[in-house]
């Protein structure tokens, strides 16, 4: 029988104004200034094994869209501006979040075009060593093909700036680079764009993808 990703709502919460059993804080404002450049698709892979796609970054209109703007963020690397509006109701995304990342997968699939998004789950409270290969692997393939992975996040991670991230509640992000080979990875976070864009261990990310899934090219 087909496994399920659990139900996990994706409400996000900015680690500063995040407080016990709810949400506090101003909803974040669309449209900011991109903190993540636009450029074109690298077509080689740099030395060391290192590629970054070029992102049109929006940050989300409000706590609960994260998965819509990860989404359109992810796309944008395709060139592709998608309506956060539209694809929050494709999503059946509600003031309690979106669903799970397999609402998700469907929307990039249609928006590309093509059937080749997966939804991938990690089950467990933490990742062990053949779903952080295959995080690694994902990652990478999918980022050499010139998209994006969607993934759905929660608790608390520390950057590799030593920057903690923190939503409790759940979030959503775009995985839009990598180097080492997949070691470090490259994330564009529509929650907060003074903190747009940032690297994180591979062991990392699969340890906060942890209980839920991401979306990646098979």
């Amino acid at each position: 029988m087909a496994t399920t990703i659990l139900r996990k709502t994706a409400l996000t919460i900015a680690a500063a104004a995040a407080t016990a059993g709810g949400i506090a804080g101003p909803a974040i404002a669309a449209q900011a200034t991109p903190a993540v450049q636009a450029s074109a698709v690298t077509q080689d892979r740099k030395p060391g094994g290192e590629r970054e796609l070029g992102v049109r970054y929006e940050a989300q209109p409000n706590f609960y869209y994260c998965g819509p703007a990860a989404a359109r963020n992810a796309l944008s690397v395709q060139g592709k501006n998608i309506d956060v509006d539209t694809m929050a109701k494709e999503m059946r995304t509600t003031e309690a979040g979106t669903n799970s990342i397999n609402d998700i997968t469907p929307v990039l699939n249609k928006e590309t075009g093509k059937d080749v998004y997966k939804s991938v789950e990690i089950a467990g409270a933490k990742a062990d060593d053949k779903q952080t290969d295959k995080l690694r692997d994902d990652i990478v393939r999918t980022v050499d093909d010139g998209r994006a992975v969607v993934a759905n996040i929660a608790g608390t991670a520390t950057d590799t700036d030593g920057t903690a991230h923190s939503f409790e509640g759940g979030h959503y992000i775009s995985i839009v680079g990598y180097r080492d080979n997949g070691d470090t990875v490259t994330i564009a976070d529509s929650a907060n764009p003074a903190q747009a864009s940032y690297r994180m261990s591979i062991d990392t990310l699969a340890d906060w993808i942890a209980t839920r899934g991401y979306s990646a090219t098979s």
